[in-house]
């Protein structure tokens, strides 16, 4: 593992929760109370032009370890 990236990756995430700061509010609700197998995650994207991209996934068990993990990171 690179500690220099990971690092990186913690100075960017701490400016992001800065400029998005309800974002990580959400994020930690959702972690609290939603984050479970078989919940279904909603993405929607509003691009500049107008375009709009819908995706979703069902968590399995091994996506809630993946999320703990990255949570651990940063």
């Amino acid at each position: 593992m690179n500690f220099a990236a990971l690092m990186q990756l913690k100075e960017e995430w701490t400016s992001f929760k800065i400029r998005h700061p309800k974002f990580p509010a959400f994020l930690k609700a959702v972690r609290g109370r939603a984050l479970a197998e078989g919940t279904v995650i909603d993405i929607r994207v509003t691009a500049p032009d107008g375009t709009v991209l819908n995706s979703n996934l069902k968590l399995k068990k091994e996506d809630l370890e993946l999320i703990r993990r990255i949570h651990e990171l940063i």
